[in-house]
């Protein structure tokens, strides 16, 4: 009876959510409505409705419950009662193989293809695993945490006394389960900030020099600029974003992290922003250009469903027209760092070509950071110099 209703509150979730909103946003709303739902009730439609999404594009045919009955499957590593109810042939054999799982299914829905999961694999950027990359939509990803220096100990003795498992990545990331509640553990202590794996990885394209003036185009809720200041405190920064409102959450996250010396704009970068920036010349640029987020759609599988690959145009037109604004401000020979959290070669690699054949910036390197062998965002940084050099500075 149980395993019944949880099947009849995940059709309901799923008739009533409404496509373009996050289902992080959509789920909390829909709890609030439906009060009569205890914590395991709301944990088991979160798990239901998220693993259904994590099929993507597969099997489009099928009735909804049965597309669910499948991503339960391919998405599980231990049997649960609800599996058990409904599949119990799939559900004795949930310990096996990803690759045992998806012949299974295809025994009983032969039209079962793992690259309709994600069916753009031919945009995808190069030395990207495919095979890897779709199969990574079945897992969920881990939160990952940076520590401040100093604090590594009390974080770990902290997370060990509240029973969390924890894995020490190096560089004071760790990873933990999805869903650990910090703000329990932690609930007064700013010890660490929440950061992806392969964005705290972008930090190692930085590379600041002391005393250096750096801007932060598209800073968001500034978690770059946190890196950057983690590994030259004394830097002037400048940051800014279209959105003031982000901004606002980035003004206290940076109080919380002792960053208090900084200047903030509210600029549309596709906009001219000379007025704004009059006499600015940069010994950086952080550009973390908006883009599809191709690489973080294992966690927001939803977006699978929702993307069109028309959308690419206006990512590409819009990431070409911020970055024409911001690399002029760069002083001669100095860096541009340019991050997507995108695993499409259009907003990549294709992307770094018109910075270097249109803008006349020089390549140092270029990496596609891939989360998806290690319960990550996958992500993309490239390092670009503008023309000249330091010496050439007046």
């Amino acid at each position: 009876m149980k395993a019944i209703n949880q099947l009849k509150t995940f059709l309901r979730i799923l008739d009533e959510y409404p496509a373009d909103t996050p289902l992080n946003k959509f789920l909390p709303g829909f709890y609030r409505q439906n009060k009569q739902m205890g914590s395991t009730d709301r944990k088991v439609a979160g798990r239901l409705i998220y693993n259904y999404f994590r099929l993507g594009r597969a099997l489009p045919n099928l009735l909804p419950e049965d597309r669910m009955m499948v991503a339960e499957f391919l998405c599980n590593t231990q049997t649960n009662s609800f599996l058990q109810h409904f599949k119990p042939d799939w559900a004795a054999c949930i310990a096996f193989s990803i690759d045992e799982k998806i012949t299974l299914v295809k025994t009983t829905y032969p039209d079962f293809k793992l690259e309709d999961v994600f069916p753009w694999t031919q945009q995808l950027s190069d030395g990207i695993d495919k095979a890897a990359f779709l199969k990574s939509f079945f897992v969920q990803p881990d939160l990952f945490i940076r520590i401040a220096k100093g604090f590594e100990q009390q974080v770990k003795a902290e997370l060990t006394k509240a029973d969390i498992k924890f894995r020490d990545e190096g560089n004071n990331c760790l990873s933990l389960p999805n869903g650990t509640r910090l703000d329990v553990i932690f609930p007064k202590q700013h010890w660490f900030e929440v950061q992806d794996l392969s964005s705290q990885q972008t930090a190692n394209y930085f590379k600041p020099n002391r005393w250096d003036s750096w801007w932060d185009a598209c800073a968001a809720s500034g978690g770059k600029s946190l890196l950057l200041h983690s590994m030259q405190p004394e830097l002037k920064l400048v940051v800014s974003d279209i959105r003031e409102s982000i901004l606002s959450n980035l003004d206290e996250r940076f109080q919380q992290a002792g960053l208090m010396k900084y200047q903030k704009k509210v600029m549309d970068l596709m906009q001219n922003n000379e007025q704004l920036l009059y006499n600015y010349a940069f010994d950086g640029i952080i550009l973390d250009a908006p883009c599809s987020g191709s690489g973080t759609w294992g966690r927001t599988p939803e977006m699978i469903s929702q993307f069109e690959m028309h959308k690419l145009d206006f990512f590409k037109r819009l990431q070409q027209g911020i970055a024409k604004n911001v690399a002029k401000h760069l002083k001669p020979g100095k860096p541009l760092i340019y991050i997507t959290c995108s695993a499409f070669k259009a907003e990549n690699e294709e992307a770094v070509s018109y910075l270097v054949n249109e803008l006349g910036l020089q390549l140092e390197e270029q990496q596609v950071l891939k989360g998806y062998e290690h319960k990550a965002d996958t992500m993309f940084v490239a390092r670009l110099v503008s023309p000249g050099t330091p010496e050439e500075e007046n």
